[in-house]
């Protein structure tokens, strides 16, 4: 199989396709090396949807919230295959927006991948085929969206899930803290920290992590740390 590490991009504006039958509206898939979470380092096929009711200040996607175009989800599977590695994460935007995405996920894991969503946490993750493994971003009050948060989510976390923070200030890593100890977190699933790029120095959010011992675990971005903010790597 071809495993270049190329991205398939969707050329932006494509209106190609409708929104019917088996299809979702996709920005590009491509392979890179995972940045974060549980799968950090693995060569890993990432599926890009387009679209985010969302609009974090810290957002690194933007290029994603329009243009994409429909692909049919048996031509997404062949994608996917082609780069011939093991684990794939589906991504945006916000994934969970179309809902036709709760069926690739189902299909990917019946393929035999090690599936991943990463999800913004402002919509009802519970329909998420259970063998995906659920990174979901709880925002702080840095991101100008904490509103959006659905803490009804926060229960149906499991051992397979995470819960990401990005802080971006002592602020939001209070409230990240308070949040971490009220719905007892760490206690359902794997908590991370991220530092927000250039808002915090990854330093001092480790420092702060330390002093107070919190059971949680400290992430930077791997693929921002080699190739910056590169879309498609």
């Amino acid at each position: 199989m071809n495993t270049e590490a190329t991205s398939t991009a969707v050329p932006s504006g494509d209106t190609a396709g409708t929104p019917g039958g088996d299809r979702l509206r996709l920005t590009e898939i491509f392979l890179s090396v995972q940045g974060e979470a549980r799968h950090v380092g693995w060569p890993t096929v990432f599926v890009r949807l387009t679209g985010c009711p969302l609009r974090c200040t810290y957002c690194d996607t933007a290029y994603a919230f329009h243009g994409g175009a429909w692909w049919d989800i048996d031509a997404i599977l062949a994608e996917v295959a082609r780069h011939g590695v093991r684990h794939v994460c589906v991504t945006g935007g916000e994934p969970l927006a179309q809902k036709r995405v709760l069926g690739l996920l189902a299909r990917l894991c019946d393929a035999g991948y090690e599936v991943s969503l990463e999800t913004s946490g402002a919509l009802d993750i519970a329909g998420v085929d259970p063998r995906v493994s659920r990174v979901v971003d709880l925002k702080t009050p840095a991101s100008a969206e904490m509103h959006r948060n659905r803490l009804e989510n926060l229960p149906l976390l499991t051992a397979h899930d995470q819960l990401k923070f990005v802080i971006c200030d002592r602020a939001d890593y209070e409230w990240a803290r308070g949040m971490l100890a009220e719905h007892r977190l760490a206690g359902r699933c794997e908590v991370l920290f991220s530092p927000g790029m250039g808002l915090v120095a990854p330093g001092e959010l480790a420092e702060w992590i330390l002093a107070d011992r919190l059971p949680v675990r400290f992430q930077l971005q791997l693929h921002k740390v080699l190739w910056g903010d590169a879309p498609g790597r």
